[in-house]
């Protein structure tokens, strides 16, 4: 039955139309578009990485959710540093596999004028400009459409972006300026102006070397940063816009990684993961954004504007649910600005569902979704309701910072970027070992070394299909989410230069 279900789904999806099912959390029935999810055509087509090659057959065989087939990359296919990539789809719980990937070599270009109008453009490829790498995992849910709209677009954003501080770019050794002109060259004050202000202001700073110690000076790296920041926003804005005209179904984490002039910069909004191995220690890269992670963020988001909260939703968090009778009695509780608990009087308005609620894996906000960062979702409603999720969701990532030039590499030190899918079943520690175990029985120099090495990570976290579900071997339950891996080494730009 499930078979018949995913061929009548793919011969609409492979003729270019988007089936709107979905499970993961399908609370939110007022979440469709407005003039009904058929009559606008999809931003982009369903379908598996670009760097996959999939046939039409073998993009049907991949979402077959009774046996989960592992996708990875060919023996011919060569991805940037010999990156290495292994996905499967999960086993039931959405018709499709919402997690998406893209792993791109860009050039860091100056715009020209012909390009300020029209950015988004693939590369030219004529390698001019500093090099850029990507890498993007993007977990979906409530349908594919986000996540594929981001792995097609947001590292060409990035990219754009970087173009406009290329010039800063090319003379890394000097600070940013702190002001640029409209040309965008460094902006350069009119000294005779300054000086009329200077003497209307009784309290402006006349000595000029303790104004000079009074500006902040900002390193390029945080620059880049700020700009990878902007960038996902940039994303999230571009998908509520194009909502207008295009089917762009639910929303999506996003993890990136950006290698640039030495530096590895990894950006998260989400749960999916990034780690660091080296001489066999990890690394973290990333912090998960859930409901308990930044319970004091949308608490207060709850309390400055309880609007948002539909009269339906407490700020406040209770260890379980109140019942009428307790009104008037004592309870642990706690809000915006505790980490521990305390004791309050329960009045009526706590009797509300707590905003924050479940633990875990299953805590949610609002009683509907389970991560608090991410791309798309702009249409998410709690159920059976008209209050919207989205003001509590950011869409802005962390970033975090790895100097590749300053460390040295052996063909054993791997960045792994992987879904929840990957983690929920497995430790950083476990996915270190196993990962290092398995790169130590390879060749070297075997390309597709890194390829299974993310085959046997995946293969470790989705386990074995027994009577009772997918298990590990220690009989624990095996991970039924979709599942995407990329295995990165470390020392992959030499490998190219």
């Amino acid at each position: 039955m499930m078979i018949s279900k995913v061929k009548n789904a793919m011969s609409t999806l492979v003729g270019g139309m988007m089936p709107h099912g979905h499970h993961h959390h399908n609370h939110h029935s007022g979440g469709g578009q407005t003039c009904g999810p058929d009559s606008l055509p999809p931003r982009f087509p369903y379908g598996r990485p670009d760097f996959l090659d999939l046939t039409p057959e073998l993009l049907q065989y991949s979402t077959e959710h009774a046996s989960r087939p592992v996708l990875t990359l060919k023996r011919d296919s060569r991805l940037p540093w010999r990156t290495g990539y292994a996905e499967v789809i999960n086993a039931g719980k959405s018709m499709l596999n919402e997690d998406q990937a893209s792993c791109e070599k860009l050039f860091v270009k100056k715009p020209s004028s012909k390009q300020r109008n029209s950015s988004l453009l693939e590369d030219n490829g004529d390698g001019t400009g500093i090099p850029l790498h990507f890498w993007g995992v993007y977990d979906g849910h409530a349908g594919s459409g986000a996540a594929i709209m981001a792995s097609k677009l947001l590292h060409r954003l990035i990219r754009d972006r970087l173009g406009e501080i290329f010039h800063l770019l090319e003379n890394p050794t000097s600070a940013p300026p702190i002001c640029l002109a409209k040309n965008g060259s460094p902006y350069q004050a009119d000294t005779k102006k300054g000086a009329a202000q200077e003497t209307e202001d009784p309290d402006a700073v006349n000595d000029s070397s303790l104004r000079f110690h009074m500006e902040k000076v900002v390193s390029l790296e945080s620059l880049v940063m700020g700009v990878i920041e902007t960038a996902f926003t940039q994303m999230d804005d571009l998908i509520e816009k194009e909502k207008m005209s295009y089917a762009i179904s639910g929303g999506c984490c996003a993890l990136a990684a950006i290698y640039l002039m030495g530096k590895l910069y990894i950006a998260n909004a989400g749960d999916s993961r990034a780690i660091i191995i080296r001489n066999n220690e990890v690394i973290p890269m990333t912090n998960e954004f859930t409901p308990e992670s930044e319970r004091q963020r949308l608490q207060y988001l709850g309390f400055l504007r309880p609007e948002l909260l539909g009269n339906e939703f407490t700020h406040i968090e209770f260890p379980r649910r109140i019942q009428h009778s307790e009104l008037g009695k004592k309870m642990l509780y706690r809000d915006h600005t505790m980490t521990g608990w305390a004791y309050k009087t329960i009045v009526e308005d706590d009797l509300k569902f707590p905003l924050i609620y479940g633990e875990g894996k299953k805590a949610r906000v609002m009683a509907t979704i389970g991560v608090t960062r991410g791309l798309g979702d702009h249409d998410l409603k709690v159920y059976n309701s008209n209050i919207y999720i989205k003001p509590f969701l950011s869409c802005v990532p962390e970033v975090k910072v790895y100097n590749l030039d300053e460390n040295k590499h052996g063909p054993d030190d791997v960045l792994v970027m992987g879904t929840d899918g990957l983690w929920d079943v497995t430790t950083d520690r476990e996915v270190a070992d196993a990962v290092s175990a398995y790169l130590s029985c390879c060749d070297p120099s075997d390309p597709m070394r890194y390829t299974l090495a993310a085959q046997d990570l995946l293969m470790r976290s989705r386990g074995v299909l027994k009577e009772r579900g997918w298990r590990l071997p220690n009989e624990r339950l095996g991970s039924g989410d979709d599942i995407t891996v990329f295995v990165i080494p470390l020392a992959g730009q030499e490998s190219e230069t």
